[in-house]
């Protein structure tokens, strides 16, 4: 038997369907016999994956990791496992194996890290277990040698998804991943594409993507997410697609394959490809269903966006901002704050360019990010190579200090001063509370109210020190953080 670990990520409220494992399953399905071990439904996963191995004999435990919360799960668990079962077998995937593969491997609870999609690697590792291939055959995988050493085996080109199964979705309790959200009462989640053909040079999907993106057809997504309204009663969807919009041929068929579900939904697209869209395409996705979109606006600097690779330019952002309040969809903008080369006047110009936004379209919703550098192919954003050191193993990425960073709750770069932080953060304290976000389902009218009513003058004025009424007002409110929490 095959075991699958996903470790906790989320809160309760915002657990969502497994993808990651459940796409790995799906090549199983029907040949394996394999268990799905979710961390964010049981509250003992450990003690659970224990029993499991107790009962049958298991060939291969395969984790999906992704930074953050799911390394202290993975590696509490792995560690115990190891311990009880020193001969069974232990593969990572996942986000982490893929942006973090040595320090994967330097776990002594890890034997294989998959980099990329994972589908084909699991499959062909798994005759490597068996005894019919090579280690060294299988590209995707990184693993350790009779001698203990790392091999890196080369880059798995990516496969359409629609060359793999549907997910096995009748093999985990779906009803209990379908939670309300702004978007409707039983919203679940869908990736209709992997990859990305960009190369900003301050984002993890470079690496396992190599600036490539594979879709899924229209007429596949159309299909799977009827499966999913007729069976499960699925009233919303959130796209996982780090770029849902591409073609506009391809978004118009989709479009109106989606549109008779009755779906309402989020997803993420990029500002210049939408730009060059005609209105009749903005029309068929507002009518599809689509309530927001994600964008990755990063800054309103046309040198800074050159810096990171970004193929973007700012005027594209805030026409996009102008053109898409026509048609009803609410845009959601990131904006990275912190460039390593000059944090204090890249912080000025990302306020800036932020109010410009909210003047152009008081209705978009902002994302402030710190600027949390991920390893590249090439060089990161900054140039910061000799500036950042990143952990060595899975156990010194689930400390506090580690965790913050992947959180990016405090991640501590060495170039943005703890004044300068303390504005970023006080300037997103006063904007998330000028415009409260659409997605706090429980704030009442009143507390919106209240809100706004406190931070007005701030905005207005440009005051954003210690404002510490809204700190408190936001607690008391429990006011719904969108970065932290996601839908």
């Amino acid at each position: 038997m095959i075991l699958f670990y996903n470790p906790k990520a989320t809160k309760s409220r915002n657990r969502r369907l497994p993808l990651s494992i459940l796409a790995v399953a799906a090549v199983l399905e029907g040949k394996e016999d394999y268990a799905i071990v979710d961390g964010n439904l049981d509250p003992h996963p450990t003690e659970s994956l224990i029993a499991r191995i107790r009962e049958r004999p298991v060939e291969l435990l395969a984790v999906t990791v992704m930074p953050g919360p799911q390394t202290v799960g993975a590696g509490a668990s792995c560690r115990e496992i190891r311990a009880r079962f020193p001969e069974l077998p232990i593969v990572w995937g996942g986000y982490f194996a893929s942006n973090y593969t040595a320090a994967a491997l330097n776990a002594g609870y890890v034997d294989y890290a998959v980099r990329g999609q994972g589908e084909l690697t699991l499959l062909e590792l798994l005759e490597a277990i068996r005894g019919h291939r090579e280690l060294k055959t299988i590209a995707g995988l990184s693993y350790k040698d009779s001698d203990g050493r790392p091999r890196h085996n080369p880059e798995r080109p990516l496969r359409s998804l629609d060359d793999f199964p549907w997910y096995p979705y009748h093999r985990v309790p779906v009803e209990k991943y379908l939670l309300p959200t702004f978007l409707g009462r039983r919203t679940t989640v869908h990736q209709a594409s992997i990859g990305c053909p960009f190369r900003c040079n301050f984002c993890g999907v470079v690496n396992f993507s190599g600036s490539r993106e594979k879709m899924e057809s229209p007429a596949r997504t159309g299909d799977i997410l009827r499966h999913l309204a007729q069976t499960y009663g699925v009233d919303a969807v959130q796209f996982y697609d780090n770029n849902f919009f591409l073609r506009e041929d391809h978004t118009r068929e989709l479009a109106d394959r989606i549109a008779p579900l009755n779906l309402r939904w989020w997803c993420e697209g990029r500002a210049d490809i939408m730009m060059g869209y005609a209105d009749a395409t903005f029309e068929a996705i507002r009518r599809a269903g689509c309530a927001m979109i994600f964008f990755g606006a990063e800054s309103g600097s046309n040198e800074i966006l050159k810096e990171m690779n970004k193929d973007l330019c700012a005027e594209d952002t805030l026409a996009l901002a102008t053109r898409i309040r026509r048609f009803g969809i609410i845009p959601e903008f990131s904006i990275i704050f912190g460039n390593p080369k000059d944090p204090e006047g890249d912080t000025r110009d990302c306020i800036r360019f932020i109010r410009q936004l909210k003047r152009l379209n008081p209705d978009s919703e902002i994302v402030v990010e710190h600027y949390t550098p991920v390893p590249q192919r090439t060089r990161m954003y900054g140039n910061v190579e000799d500036q950042m050191q990143f952990p060595t193993t899975p156990d010194e990425w689930a400390t506090e200090r580690w965790q913050r960073f992947a959180t990016q709750k405090d991640p501590r770069t060495p170039w943005l001063r703890p004044r300068t932080k303390q504005l970023i953060e006080n300037f997103e304290l006063v904007v998330s509370s000028r415009w409260p976000t659409v997605q706090a389902l429980r704030l009442p009218s009143w507390g919106r109210w209240v809100l706004k009513i406190l931070s007005s003058w701030r905005y207005k004025l440009g005051i954003y020190a210690a404002p510490l009424e809204l700190r408190w007002t936001q607690q008391l409110l429990a006011l719904r953080k969108p970065k932290e929490e996601s839908l």
